[in-house]
Formats: C-alpha cells, sequence, structure tokens
C-alpha cells in the first residue's frame, strides 16, 4: 500500500505520524525507532528524510496536518500507520487516543 503513495502523500503521512508522536507533548525513543522504520519503508531521499527529523525535534505546525487533505483512498493507511506510532512505546496517552478517535471520526 505504501507504494502507492505519491512523494507528497508520503511526507503528508509523515507529517501527520510525526504530529501524532507529539501528542503528548514528548517524542520517545520506540516512536522514534517507529518512524525511522516507517520513512525506510518509504524510501524516502535524504532531503525527505531531514524534514522528517525536524518534524522530530519541533512538532509540525497544527494548521500544516488537515485531515480533510488526506485522500480517501489512503484514509486507513494513515490511521494505521498513526496507530502504530501512539502505540509503539507501549503506552498511549489519554492525549493520543483523544486525538487519534478524533481523527478517525473525521475520516469516518
Amino acid at each position: 500500500m505504501h507504494e502507492q503513495l505519491d512523494r507528497n502523500e508520503r511526507l503528508q503521512l509523515m507529517k501527520f505520524v510525526c504530529s501524532f508522536a507529539w501528542a503528548d507533548l514528548e517524542v520517545r525513543p520506540e516512536e522514534r525507532e517507529f518512524v525511522a522504520r516507517l520513512v525506510r519503508r518509504l524510501e524516502l531521499d535524504t532531503r525527505e528524510t531531514q524534514q522528517v527529523e525536524g518534524w522530530l525535534r519541533l512538532p509540525p505546525r497544527a494548521e500544516s496536518v488537515d485531515p480533510t487533505e488526506i485522500p480517501a483512498e489512503h484514509r486507513r493507511l494513515f490511521l494505521d500507520e498513526i496507530r502504530g506510532v501512539i502505540e509503539s512505546d507501549g503506552d498511549v496517552a489519554d492525549e493520543e487516543r483523544e486525538n487519534y478517535d478524533l481523527l478517525s471520526s473525521l475520516l469516518a
């Protein structure tokens, strides 16, 4: 399914994943590793990888992660990867769960 994403959609996915990693105001090592594995699976180039690393240092601006911009055909993939990052540290914070539930509702 990842191979169906174009360059912009891959970066959009990573922006959402990184923003959810920040939902509890802390990006844990397990979340960083999840993101690194996803970067490899998506085969991001050096520039794209640097952009993702920047989002792990400072979260993407809230207005830059607009759920209405997620293509309908990729919504399940986005939700699956977001769920993966918030579960990666074994502790789903209330903020993460609430944000995920809201996004899931918006994409339904």
